[in-house]
């Protein structure tokens, strides 16, 4: 039913003299390397800020981090852990945050956990949050559907002031 054509094939065509010189034809060079995906890397392993640090200043990453020591300052990441012995000065901005020690100041997150062994002093802004029996908390807990925009990021009314009249 199927029957293999030689078109493509090179070489004498049927009728062509076998003897005739073959035509030149110029290698046929790649524009680009074939593509081929590669594995994803693998996630790398959270950083640790041991239990003998103290830092004085903000700390920012786009990837984990886990707090054992003292930190005086605000703190960003994408998965912020406070250990038990942990003690946090300032403001903690991370998609999920579990907080198994002490927080003096802020907290915003899309998911927010506190142990049992928590304490919190300070507002809590999240779209989660979970909160174990046990944990110590004071302050104000607000749900907002996108609580790592910060206040400062609300647009100005660009209008003039009303005048007294």
């Amino acid at each position: 039913m199927f029957s293999k054509s030689k078109i493509n094939e090179p070489g004498p065509k049927n009728g062509d003299d076998a003897n005739a010189p073959a035509a030149t034809e110029k290698p046929v060079k790649q524009a680009a390397p074939e593509f081929k995906p590669s594995t994803p890397k693998p996630k790398p392993p959270a950083s640790t800020l041991s239990s003998d640090l103290l830092i004085k200043g903000n700390v920012k990453t786009t990837g984990d981090i886990l707090i054992e020591g003292n930190v005086e300052g605000d703190i960003r990441a994408h998965l912020l852990t406070i250990g038990e012995g942990a003690t946090v000065k300032g403001e903690c901005i991370a998609d999920d945050v579990v907080v198994n020690g002490r927080v003096i100041g802020r907290v915003r997150g899309l998911k927010v956990r506190l142990t049992s062994t928590a304490k919190v002093e300070g507002d809590i802004i999240h779209k989660t949050i979970a909160i174990e029996s046990g944990a110590h908390f004071e302050g104000s807990v607000q749900r907002q559907e996108e609580p790592l925009q910060s206040a400062s990021s609300k647009p100005v009314p660009t209008g003039k002031p009303a005048e007294k009249g």
